[in-house]
């Protein structure tokens, strides 16, 4: 999907902000900072957890989060660089597929009681651990409903929801696993749950959204990730690059970094007065000629290093979907650092 003519968002219309990434690419750490984006301007936004990690808690500095929407932040638009505007709300969900199956037992059977008769007998984690497709499609109904939901007033309940999702190498199957369902029971609710909860997921209203880095592995576990979507009819969002340490060479030094260029190296370290004003020519080239490797190797490592992200970047651009880059926070992600990778999704057209 292109930037829309009024230079809006990339994601105008969409509800259901499904975000994966390869293991340590920072795929939780990119779902919260765009729920923060998209919550800008007044809106509300849900950011929503199904790994039972408690990554979000942990980001945001809060308590462990229980199996209940809570409030965890406000965005104001001057936090992310927006002119005046009402403050929006970020609230987060940490899924427990026991709670939600004693919820969708409540819901569509009337199981109330019953239901948690059996979660005292220990049926309910039995089923849910034994049955990992069961509490996929616990999971993402959940995320579904939450999406689709509307208060008194008729008007959605959230403005978008955020899920941080499995892996790249499970969204897929994660997100279709309802699809299965379908296939096994024929009619009835499970049967109607199943297809309402794939309407959301394969709508217009959704995008998947895979988080990667300029690295071999995870950009090529993402090509992947983007076939496996594609050919199982799933919406694909964009790509989050996560990560970027800006260039310190230029295109030229970095084209020229296998030369011989000791001699040149040395009289810059000599003009930059790192072998003293007052010193003899063979004085001042003793004292910086210990400095010439390290500082040749490293050249060439990020030499190699721009090159190879270059590559991986074309490789990301093969797949022709939106893509957007954030910077490398060198101090670690705190809350500060989340706003200002909101910030970045928010310029950058992702939210």
């Amino acid at each position: 999907m292109a930037r829309t003519p009024d230079g809006g968002p990339d994601w105008e219309g969409v509800r259901l902000h499904v975000v994966s990434g390869k293991g340590g690419t920072g795929k939780t750490t990119v779902a919260a900072s765009l729920a923060l984006a998209l919550a800008a301007e007044g809106r509300r936004t849900l950011l929503i957890e199904v790994e039972g990690r408690q990554g979000i808690a942990e980001l945001f500095g809060i308590a462990a989060l229980p199996y209940e929407e809570r409030k965890i932040a406000s965005v104001s638009p001057a936090q992310l660089g927006l002119p005046g505007g009402a403050t929006g709300e970020v609230f987060a969900l940490a899924i427990d597929p026991e709670q939600a199956l004693l919820e969708y037992l409540d819901m569509f059977y009337k199981l109330g009681r019953a239901g948690k008769a059996l979660k005292k007998l220990g049926a309910i984690d039995f089923a849910t651990t034994i049955a990992p497709g069961l509490r996929d499609v616990l999971l993402t109904g959940k995320a579904c409903e939450a999406a689709r939901r509307k208060g008194p007033d008729g008007r959605r309940a959230y403005d978008a929801v955020v899920m941080d999702a499995p892996p790249t190498g499970r969204v897929t199957r994660f997100l279709n696993v309802n699809t299965e369902v379908a296939g096994l029971a024929r009619f009835g609710p499970i049967y109607n749950q199943a297809q309402a909860v794939m309407r959301v997921i394969r709508s217009p209203e959704t995008a998947v959204h895979l988080v990667t880095l300029l690295e071999e592995m995870p950009v090529q576990e993402t090509v992947d990730g983007v076939g496996g979507l594609r050919e199982a009819g799933l919406p694909v969002g964009g790509i989050v690059v996560n990560m970027v340490r800006p260039p310190l060479l230029d295109e030229a030094a970095v084209r020229a970094v296998d030369g011989d260029h000791r001699e040149e190296v040395a009289q810059a370290l000599v003009d930059a007065g790192l072998g003293g004003r007052s010193r003899t020519p063979a004085t001042v080239r003793a004292h910086v000629e210990p400095l010439l490797d390290p500082l040749l190797d490293q050249a060439r490592e990020h030499s190699a290093r721009v090159l190879l992200e270059r590559d991986q970047r074309a490789d990301l651009a093969q797949l022709d979907l939106p893509s957007y880059e954030l910077p490398l926070l060198g101090g670690g992600v705190d809350l500060g650092g989340l706003y200002r990778l909101a910030a970045e999704l928010k310029k950058r057209g992702a939210a």
